[in-house]
């Protein structure tokens, strides 16, 4: 708890309520967002509890949608997000500061009070509401959708689940060129493509695949072919082609690493090479990942983080030298 005192300190966060919701979400993210949490830890204190609430609200709309209790159909669930997505958006349209009115109880691992941390994080960043709005339009998608028939309609859903995601963090992490926005999409995209590729059994047994079909055809897959967890030449062949998607994808992106603050980019480059690497262990577990979920091992993770450590502290230690801080204005105007 004392690492956040002084996360919300360096961030002006004083009232109690407020102090208690960032406590939620900077739960959520380091109990089910480890590589993300990893990451976050490489940015100054300040900004921190923002990223822990963004990454709050999404991993809580993922828990009424995958995790809730599993008696649930998926129309009560579609129920339950609707409630809790509408409250959220009014909340937010209000432009009032302080409680969230009518936040349902009892999704598991996350509290109530995630919420009041995600619109003080909005109005502070000046964040726009139809952000969200198309993250809750994907989220519900995922209750009623089980399969995309081409890459177009597969990036529908993407630009809620992912894109905007990207786009929510992009004022935190303070890009120096207005430049740096579609390279944060297309960072966005190649993370999602990462987590697709390593949950498709996972995925497969909730009834969803997240390739496209049209890559399936074109190498002669089905999704019975895919539900025997047998990995033959047209399924090695399947998860390649993706695969070298993802990496153009990322290559597309990384430049743009170089268009955010000094005391972000380390954050950034972390979180790149941790969700790249998800690619490699793909590879070199001969594309097994049907019956079984691979990740970045700690060994690599912090081989990865711990020289970034090093760095972002130089460069905080730089921009504090410059004169550069965090800012501290909250902005209650509505949203756009």
């Amino acid at each position: 708890m004392g690492g956040l005192r002084g996360e919300l300190d360096a961030a002006g966060i004083t009232d109690e309520f407020l102090r208690a919701s960032y406590q939620c979400a900077r739960e959520l993210n380091a109990a089910h967002g480890r590589t993300y949490y990893l990451a976050t830890l490489l940015l100054p204190r300040w900004k921190r509890p923002h990223v822990h609430a963004l990454y709050g609200f999404a991993r809580y709309a993922d828990e009424i949608v995958d995790d809730l209790d599993s008696t649930l159909s998926d129309p009560q669930k579609a129920q339950w997000l609707r409630q809790w997505g509408g409250d959220f958006l009014a909340a937010l349209a209000s432009g009032e500061p302080g409680g969230f009115p009518g936040e349902p109880g009892g999704v598991p691992g996350a509290e109530a009070t995630v919420l009041p941390a995600v619109l003080h994080t909005i109005r502070r960043f000046d964040l726009p509401a139809g952000h969200f709005e198309a993250f809750l339009a994907s989220m519900a998608m995922d209750l009623t959708v089980t399969g995309y028939a081409t890459w177009d309609d597969l990036m529908v859903y993407i630009h809620g689940s992912a894109v905007v995601i990207g786009l929510q963090m992009l004022p935190i992490l303070e890009p120096t060129h207005a430049a740096a926005e579609p390279y944060a999409r297309d960072l966005g995209v190649a993370f999602q493509l990462a987590n697709f590729l390593r949950d498709v059994g996972e995925d497969l047994r909730r009834g969803r695949v997240y390739l496209p079909q049209a890559s399936l055809d074109l190498f002669g897959v089905t999704r019975e072919r895919l539900a025997t967890g047998v990995v033959d030449g047209p399924v090695r062949r399947l998860l390649a082609h993706e695969i070298a998607r993802a990496r153009e994808l990322f290559r597309s992106a990384r430049p743009g690493i170089r268009l955010l603050h000094p005391t972000s980019r380390d954050c950034v480059l972390t979180a790149f090479r941790l969700y790249s690497g998800i690619l490699d262990e793909i590879e070199q577990a001969d594309y097994q990942i049907l019956d079984r979920r691979v990740s970045v091992g700690l060994g690599r993770r912090l081989g990865v983080a711990v020289p970034g450590l090093v760095r972002a502290a130089h460069s905080r230690r730089a921009s504090r030298h410059h004169g550069a801080g965090p800012r501290r204005q909250s902005r209650s105007r509505p949203p756009r």
